[in-house]
């Protein structure tokens, strides 16, 4: 079972919208110097659905042959066919990811029988684990607890990164699904919460700026230190929100350019943060310390 800050890494790209496999290099290295607990690419945050299939598996199969096993390494597979999921899910796994996370098929709105059937036919076609990813805010699409808690019965079906924060979705989850079935909150305000609750770690946009404070923030928790937890949250707080100001990951990106770690470069429909959200992001950076005053 992975556990503790999972970064939802992005993807570094030149300000032509080109991949920069240097600075992707350079941010692997610094969270593995950072203590971040498994690097997870290709997701939400790396721009997944703008990158192509050939894009999404050169990243994959660099970060793993990068990362030489030091951390784990999560890909994101999801699509919103099935048939394009288990192939990306198939070559993540030739490339040597230990599990892949893959996100409910959006715009299609399956009902509940489809994404089971959906989550089935994939665990089946590959033998790492799979992390199921529900975030119906982008989605129009949830996977409700009574259908994880079938799917964690499938051999590979691992645990779930739940994005939608809501605490009572937390609580039914920790209620119908089994002790060894992996509760990773997707959402970074909430995620304290969820772990104090009895979460297993956090997927996490926040710990693309803040990485060391985001594994100390989960390892107090996961070794019973709630008030050094909660404290270290204090800090980050303002972070969680402001990460969040335009679509994820905006406000990542441009916080990262800040910090002198990525170029400007990101893709249409997305475009650079918005001036006018400039002053307040940096002062949460500054107050996190992750940029200096």
């Amino acid at each position: 079972m992975f556990k503790g800050s999972m970064v939802a890494l992005v993807t570094p790209m030149h300000a032509d919208g080109s991949i920069d496999k240097k600075s992707l290099h350079d941010l692997i290295e610094w969270h593995i110097a950072e203590k971040t607990d498994a690097i997870v690419v290709t997701g939400t945050t790396g721009e997944s659905v703008t990158l192509s299939n050939a894009e999404k598996d050169d990243i994959i199969a660099s970060t793993v042959k990068q990362v030489a096993g030091r951390i784990p390494v999560i890909a994101g597979t999801g699509t919103n066919s099935t048939l394009s999921t288990v192939l990306a899910s198939k070559n993540a796994q030739a490339a040597g990811a230990n599990a892949c996370l893959i996100v409910t098929p959006y715009y299609n709105k399956p009902t509940q029988k489809g994404l089971y059937e959906h989550y089935k036919l994939i665990a089946e076609s590959i033998s790492i684990p799979i992390i199921l990813y529900n975030v119906p805010g982008r989605t129009a699409c949830d996977l409700l607890p009574e259908t994880v808690a079938k799917l964690a019965k499938l051999p590979n079906i691992m645990g779930i990164k739940e994005a939608s924060g809501k605490i009572d979705r937390w609580v039914e989850l920790l209620s119908q699904c089994e002790s060894d079935f992996a509760l990773y909150s997707g959402d970074d305000l909430t995620s304290l919460e969820c772990l104090l609750k009895g979460g297993h770690g956090v997927i996490s946009v926040t710990a693309n700026v803040a990485p060391r404070k985001m594994h100390d923030m989960c390892a107090a928790v996961l070794s019973g230190d709630k008030a050094l937890a909660v404290a270290i949250n204090e800090e980050l707080i303002p972070l969680h929100k402001k990460l969040f100001l335009e679509s994820n990951p905006i406000p990542t990106k441009w916080a990262l350019h800040q910090m002198g770690m990525i170029p400007t470069g990101i893709r249409l429909p997305l475009l650079t943060l918005d001036s006018k959200y400039h002053t307040e992001l940096q002062k949460a950076l500054q107050s996190a310390g992750a940029l200096q005053e």
